[in-house]
């Protein structure tokens, strides 16, 4: 059974400050988008809509053209020319009676294509099941398909999803009231409890008044000054574009899928660790070196520590390491061709032992 031993020396994590604006890390609660959905009906397609057997599509018809004074039967409906939609869009914060937003259509039967088809006006609601919008118009995928001369066909784009660019009109405004507002409340986008002492620092500082506070590692509340009641808006914009120091956290990124590995930043592995796996032998050491200054220079002698990292299989390959940092360590790795989920297996495996100080997302 072939076995491997990873010895890795005690290294420190240096996490970097940088500055960014506070905008740039917190949302203000309530200064959101809202989604919205809507059944509908895309009617003037070439032959291309949903065939009989969609029944839904069939009853749809026959309630729309009831609606219209218009009485049927929906197993007399034979059209192939409509198709059964579902029509999503994003309401904007703070959106008024009168704006547009553009909607997206997508086919819910076993239309072929509804490109170039009309939307024929429908009711987009919240989550509260109250309708703010209405959408209506043509339909654009962007292309369709072209036939062979034998018959084939070939498919240019996705043709049973479209757009109608500013397709829905908003018909009622959002339950918020901005300008009753006593207090903004920022929720940070990464949680920290660093990260909120910072904001909370800066804006007090700023404004040499205790306008912020922190809830907690998420969560910062800044009430409005007195002197600025008449400008909020102004009021707000100015905390957002503060400047605020953040730490930038070493991350690691991991597709098990694909196999890939992306890092960020500097990640190096804290105090020595042992690692079987297949036939690789890492080991990192640390020698001992006196360094001494040139003659009548007047430097002193100064005690340093020379790093070595060696890296080999059992057929005697070895490949040295100028710095134990774990970006040095997968480099090393890839030279001796392990595969992407070999370096996965002992990445996870050094992160479960507590000697990687850096995040890891699995995708």
């Amino acid at each position: 059974m072939l076995r491997a031993v990873i010895l890795l020396s005690v290294l420190l994590i240096h996490i970097v400050a940088v500055e960014v604006k506070i905008g740039d890390e917190v949302n203000i609660l309530g200064v959101r988008e809202n989604y919205l959905t809507g059944y509908g009906i895309v009617v003037g397609l070439q032959g291309t809509g949903d065939g009989t057997t969609t029944k839904f599509t069939l009853l749809s018809i026959a309630n729309m053209l009831k609606k219209m004074g218009i009485r049927i039967d929906p197993k007399d409906v034979k059209t192939k020319n409509a198709a059964a939609v579902i029509v999503t869009a994003k309401l904007p914060p703070f959106a008024k009676s009168g704006m547009v937003v553009d909607v997206t259509v997508s086919s819910m039967g076993d239309a072929k294509d509804i490109g170039n088809g009309v939307l024929i006006r429908t009711p987009l609601l919240g989550p509260d099941k109250k309708i703010y919008a209405f959408a209506q118009g043509p339909v654009s995928t962007g292309g369709g398909y072209t036939e062979s001369n034998k018959g084939g066909r070939i498919s240019k784009n996705f043709t049973t999803t479209g757009i109608i660019p500013n397709g829905a009109i908003i018909e009622r405004d959002l339950p918020f009231s901005f300008d009753s507002q006593k207090f903004i409340t920022l929720t940070l986008k990464h949680p920290s409890f660093e990260l909120a002492k910072n904001i909370v620092d800066t804006i007090n500082a700023h404004y040499n008044d205790t306008l912020a506070y922190a809830l907690d590692s998420a969560t910062v509340r800044v009430f409005f000054p007195a002197q600025t009641m008449p400008d909020k808006v102004k009021f707000v914009s100015s905390i957002l574009n503060l400047p605020v120091q953040t730490a930038s956290e070493p991350t690691i990124i991991i597709y098990e899928r694909t196999g890939t590995v992306v890092m960020s930043g500097d990640i190096k592995i804290d105090t020595p660790v042992y690692i079987s796996h297949g036939n690789i032998y890492v080991t990192v050491q640390k020698e001992p070196q006196v360094s001494q200054p040139n003659p009548l220079s007047g430097g002193e002698t100064v005690k340093t520590q020379k790093v070595t990292s060696i890296i080999k299989e059992e057929n005697g390959r070895i490949f040295p390491i100028n710095s134990p940092s774990l970006k040095d360590l997968v480099k090393a790795l890839n030279d001796l061709g392990v595969s992407p989920r070999d370096l996965i297996a002992i990445i996870e495996a050094i992160k479960k032992a507590g000697k990687l100080h850096a995040k890891i997302v699995i995708m």
